[in-house]
């Protein structure tokens, strides 16, 4: 019952803070998360080593047992020998040593759990998998943040970039168009305000500039300073994405494969079942 309710307490965590997070990217035009990674066994097996030495340290994935992993390939040895840290057993589901009033006295805030983490970023307005690509690859150096960073689709986030040695350094160009009202005409027009983050996050902000036309919201480019070593992390990004995919929701592939036989048997059956109405009437008039 414990095990239950906590794993329930969990779930309920990541719907709450993705409320803020969703608030926090809402004018943000999200990237296109690459769906092919989700049927392709070898980026999912790369997400799933990303997720095990990089995110369970702090996130647990608590309503997924390890041995689900053998739908993307995987055997018991493998996954125990590779994913598995500390005593757990591939039967089991994947939590994490730290208990959660522990992390929230240490962070202040408990880090969701990931078991349904691509649903729970979901909204009417985007796919929650193209949010956490854009989360993923919209870090960038912020030395006025506590952490020492900051994200394009969640400013001022709390966690982190913890994949920064993957990625490499890089400079952000924040755009951002919104309303100012003119103190003295009290006219209320749009102006664009550019400010550029370099590889130690040290800002530069340029002064207000008006613009004849557009809406308001939030745009941003990345110069990296290694181009290869990023076009790889964004490959990682998307595969890691494609590994909270499949526990989101392991048996989707299944229901795809029997929906399209049922399709096909409701197909064939429908021409037979035509075919037999035909012949039952063709005598009566």
């Amino acid at each position: 019952m414990k095990t239950t309710l906590a794993r329930v307490v969990a779930v309920l965590g990541a719907l709450l803070v993705s409320g803020t997070a969703l608030a926090s990217g809402g004018e943000l035009a999200l990237d296109k998360w690459p769906a092919e990674r989700a049927r392709n066994l070898a980026s999912l097996q790369n997400g799933a080593r990303l997720f095990a030495n990089y995110c369970i340290g702090c996130h647990s994935a608590a309503l997924v047992r390890w041995n689900r992993l053998q739908q993307i390939g995987l055997d018991e040895k493998q996954i125990k020998d590779f994913l598995i840290f500390g005593n757990q057993k591939v039967g089991d589901t994947i939590r994490i040593a730290a208990a959660p009033a522990q992390q929230k006295a240490w962070f202040g805030k408990t880090p969701p759990d990931l078991s349904v983490i691509t649903r729970a970023r979901t909204s009417f307005d985007y796919k929650g998998t193209d949010y956490l690509y854009t989360l993923l690859r919209g870090y960038y150096r912020d030395a006025s943040s506590p952490t020492g960073w900051n994200n394009v689709a969640y400013p001022n986030i709390g966690m982190p970039h913890i994949l920064w040695e993957l990625q490499g350094p890089r400079e952000a160009t924040i755009e951002q168009i919104h309303a100012h009202k003119d103190e003295k005409t009290g006219h209320a027009a749009l102006v664009k305000t550019v400010t550029v983050f370099d590889e130690n996050g040290i800002a530069t902000k340029s002064e207000p500039q008006p613009v004849s036309a557009g809406r308001e919201g939030v745009s941003h480019s990345f110069k990296p300073a290694e181009p290869a070593r990023a076009r790889q992390f964004d490959a990682d990004a998307a595969d890691l994405v494609a590994f909270l995919t499949f526990i989101t929701d392991p048996s989707a592939g299944t229901r795809v494969s029997i929906g399209v036989w049922v399709m096909i048997f409701l197909g064939l059956f429908t021409v037979i079942a035509w075919r037999l109405n035909a012949v039952f009437w063709k005598d009566i008039k």
